[in-house]
């Protein structure tokens, strides 16, 4: 009931998913990365049309590489949670490692060396927020929805 059962519907849970995300995690990471403030909030969003395609290509180039990791760690009869949480930290895994220096990109306007040279040190900070922002807000807000759609879907089809 929480999952895409066809394409129409991972599209929508990619919206949902994606949106969420980049509205939270690019502002999170940018205020530790530079200072909070009104200023740089309204930058954070003059770079998120630019910024949010960039994810949605992010997710479709890792969705495959992160279900290989997370059938490698799942075995048959683990429970759903399980499974779910597993294929989100291998996803943000993947995803935090091209973001971060595409992102920083993104941010800077211009491509330099600088977020290779430092990608030690704020890998795993943006990691960390991405992984937390996903398992605790994006992705059950995103099932959520999906599952109250099912609901409607499901006792459509029932009732008519």
């Amino acid at each position: 009931m929480r999952l895409p059962r066809n394409r129409p519907e991972f599209v929508l849970f990619m919206v949902i998913v994606s949106l969420l995300s980049v509205n939270t995690i690019a502002p999170i990471i940018t205020f530790m990365e530079t200072e909070v403030s009104w200023e740089t909030y309204v930058h954070v969003l003059s770079i998120l049309p630019i910024l949010w395609p960039t994810v949605i290509a992010t997710v479709l180039i890792t969705y495959r590489p992160a279900g290989y990791l997370t059938s490698r760690v799942t075995s048959q009869g683990d429970s759903f949670r399980s499974c779910v949480t597993i294929n989100i930290l291998c996803t943000v895994f993947l995803m935090s490692i091209i973001l971060t220096v595409v992102g920083a990109w993104i941010g800077n306007g211009a491509i330099t060396t600088e977020p290779l040279e430092m990608f030690l040190y704020r890998w795993p900070r943006n990691f960390g927020i991405a992984l937390g922002i996903e398992m605790l807000f994006a992705q059950p807000i995103a099932r959520w929805v999906l599952e109250k759609y099912h609901i409607r879907a499901d006792s459509r089809q029932i009732g008519g």
